[in-house]
């Protein structure tokens, strides 16, 4: 093997080993704790440090509740019809990407009365 093969198997195995290392550092949430995703859940994330990698879980009675990513349009106007994932399994687990994700239940009146939450993750 020549050196270059050894230092670009070297630099390979450390870039595996920083990501293995930022992804065993991510945290799981569960939305609105113990009331789960619910009415009046938008200040839920006030006062959280979130990161990329890092897991939502939403959970809710399957039927009654959803969860929809929308884009900042959406979350604002708590219109789905920009929405780019629907889940409705009632315990969805959702990792976050850099950047600001935005979520809404898209059932009727639902949003309007806080459920939604906008998510920024460093």
């Amino acid at each position: 093997m020549g050196q270059g093969r050894g230092f670009s198997a070297m630099f390979v195995l450390l870039s595996v080993l920083v990501l293995m290392s930022e992804m065993a550092h991510a945290a799981t949430y569960v939305v609105g704790d113990k009331n789960g995703w619910n009415f009046n859940t938008n200040n839920w994330p006030n006062g959280k440090k979130f990161k990329a990698g890092d897991v939502l879980v939403f959970n809710y009675g399957p039927g009654a509740h959803d969860v929809t990513v929308v884009d900042a349009n959406g979350y604002k106007s708590c219109d789905p019809s920009k929405a780019s994932k629907k889940y409705s399994s009632g315990h969805d687990e959702i990792t976050l990407a850099s950047g600001t994700t935005y979520f809404i239940c898209s059932f009727a009146g639902h949003c309007q009365q806080g459920m939604k939450i906008a998510i920024n993750a460093a």
